[in-house]
């Protein structure tokens, strides 16, 4: 019973660190691309992207918010593409 338990405690401790290792090298890989980078992956998927001139500031951060739900993107891909927006406006 005691060797079941270790096997079985060895197991999910193997998991949880695959599991770290995945998010850490993905969150590594999405720092390392640009946010006009991101912009295209992400934005352009799913929809031709208005200009950068198309709206404020303001009216960007409402925006990236909605597309962060929807596009399902991560803090730091939104933030990203949320700069190039900024920036290019």
């Amino acid at each position: 019973m005691k060797k079941l338990i270790s096997i079985v405690t060895g197991a999910f401790l193997f998991g949880a660190f695959i599991i770290i290792i995945s998010s850490c090298a993905a969150t590594k890989e999405i720092a390392d691309k640009s946010s006009t980078q991101l912009w295209g992956e992400n934005c352009m998927r799913c929809h031709n992207t208005p200009p950068s001139s198309a709206y404020n500031n303001t009216q960007w951060e409402t925006i990236s918010m909605h597309m962060k739900l929807r596009a399902n993107l991560t803090d730091l891909e939104s933030a990203k593409i949320l700069e190039f927006l900024k920036s290019s406006n």
